[in-house]
């Protein structure tokens, strides 16, 4: 087995600025093999709302390139690590692949460093490869813009944070979302805190309840953005005990409640 190189910042980056890879030199770079169809999509809507005990995330699945629709299977919610989960606006090949990078960068940190990246640095390395991308977008290709959602273990609660295309970081304290349905849903969420209280007070179904019904409005006003009667959206939630992918047997009571107006 080759020995690991060894950057004594714990620097995953800077391994690859010193060995010339695309991803840090600013080349193209080749997609991530996922086993799905990489797309450069361009509409989306995900979400991310607090419980109490967490932060649940709720993404559609459809994939577009224009106005056409290219998937409707894609997993815009993605895992990081044991408590950071990712919500992915934009073009789906590149946040892939910057997924895999932040993956590969926390683990080389702890193997190299003999401990976890703290909270702060892992935002900050998210921050980096966000400003890292602005050539990419401004030349048209590869623009996204990610939603994080972690378990706060220090503070004993889960957090959101949201990055503008220049990589600068913003806390919520309630929800965040993006997407090109995300501006159509501001005015809701506004709604359901004045109306039914605070997320973070909610518990996870009820939440969950709350964050399908947001989509589903977002999936109304926005052509690009998919709702939850043909393919159920992904759901994820993060909290102490960890990261959870919700059943699609819980997505369908959800929904059934919904319809109830239950």
């Amino acid at each position: 087995m080759a020995a690991l190189e060894h950057c004594p910042s714990g620097d995953f980056l800077d391994l690859l600025r010193r060995r010339e890879h695309p991803f840090a030199v600013g080349a193209p770079v080749r997609p991530v093999e996922t086993g799905q169809p990489l797309i450069e999509a361009h509409g989306t809507t995900v979400l991310a709302v607090k419980y109490a005990g967490g932060v649940l995330n709720v993404g559609d699945r459809r994939a577009t390139s224009a106005n056409a629709v290219m998937y409707d299977r894609a997993e815009k919610i993605l895992e990081v690590d044991d408590t950071t989960l990712l919500a992915i606006s934009g073009s789906y090949a590149r946040a892939l692949e910057v997924v895999r990078y932040l993956r590969h960068a926390f683990h080389y940190y702890r193997r190299t460093q003999l401990q976890e990246m703290s909270l702060e640095g892992k935002l900050s390395e998210v921050s980096r490869v966000v400003a890292q991308n602005v050539a990419s977008a401004m030349s048209g290709l590869g623009a996204f813009l990610p939603v994080i959602s972690v378990y706060d273990a220090t503070r004993g609660e889960g957090r959101i944070f949201f990055y503008d295309g220049l990589g600068a970081r913003f806390e919520s304290e309630e929800w965040g979302a993006a997407g090109s349905g995300a501006e159509r849903i501001r005015g809701a969420f506004d709604y359901i805190l004045k109306t039914k209280g605070r997320f973070r007070d909610m518990s996870l179904d009820e939440a969950l309840s709350e964050a399908l019904v947001l989509l589903d409005i977002a999936a109304e006003m926005d052509a690009m953005t998919g709702g939850y009667d043909k393919v159920l959206p992904s759901a994820k939630a993060v909290s102490a005990a960890g990261i959870e992918h919700l059943p699609e047997e819980r997505l369908r009571e959800a929904v059934s409640r919904i319809r109830r107006g239950a």
